[in-house]
């Protein structure tokens, strides 16, 4: 009979996955704007693991279906993680009772003249 844990030893495709993920810790992507936002909720270790995670997947969508790899930006997550919160907090707010109204943000103020600089 087999055993069902898993055995233990050193994945190379894990850990080349994984400093993969750690390489984008600064980069300006999707994918390095995701794990800063990871590690910030589940901290450096686990957030690595999550992205490695995610970049495996991204891997074997492309080796599986052919298809070719569109990078996306750093801006496009954050409108995707401002969309999502926003829907969270009409659901929260409708389960509570109440009726949220998005208004127009306030227009730009009169302009004062810049100060004079001497020199």
């Amino acid at each position: 009979m087999k055993s069902s844990r898993t055995r233990t030893g050193k994945n190379r495709a894990a850990t080349a996955l994984r400093l993969a993920a750690w390489s984008l810790m600064r980069s300006h992507t999707y994918l390095g704007a995701y794990l800063r936002r990871q590690r910030a909720r589940l901290g450096a270790p686990k957030a690595i693991t999550a992205t490695a995670h995610k970049l495996a997947r991204i891997a074997y969508n492309l080796m599986r279906y052919g298809l070719a790899y569109a990078q996306k930006e750093e801006a496009e997550y954050a409108d995707q993680v401002r969309q999502r919160l926003e829907k969270q907090l009409h659901r929260r707010a409708k389960e509570l009772g109440y009726e949220v109204r998005k208004i127009a943000p306030a227009g730009p103020t009169p302009a004062t003249p810049a100060p004079a600089v001497v020199t």
